[in-house]
């Protein structure tokens, strides 16, 4: 009867290991979820810096040009090296 009881005690530790090996994957995998999403949030605050301070750097430039030099592209006609894109309303 003893051997009984203590196959049932060893049984019970058994699942009782199983069950706490089992949860912590479950919990090292929420970890690595959590890391992963972590890494991709600086990612994407990292490509937002870069591309504020890339504007921040045209805005500088733009600010430092002549004022003949600023204008709009479209308005001035030198995105296709013809006339004014006013003209044709004429």
């Amino acid at each position: 009867m003893q051997a009984i009881k203590e196959k049932l005690h060893d049984m019970s530790e058994v699942r009782q290991a199983k069950a706490e090996a089992k949860e912590e994957e479950k919990v090292e995998k929420r970890v690595a979820h959590e890391m992963r999403m972590a890494k991709e949030a600086q990612a994407t605050v990292k490509l937002h810096v870069n591309k504020a301070s890339e504007m921040a750097a045209e805005y500088d430039r733009k600010q430092h040009l002549p004022e003949h030099e600023q204008s709009d592209p479209i308005e001035t006609g030198r995105i296709t090296g013809g006339p004014p894109a006013h003209t044709h309303l004429l």
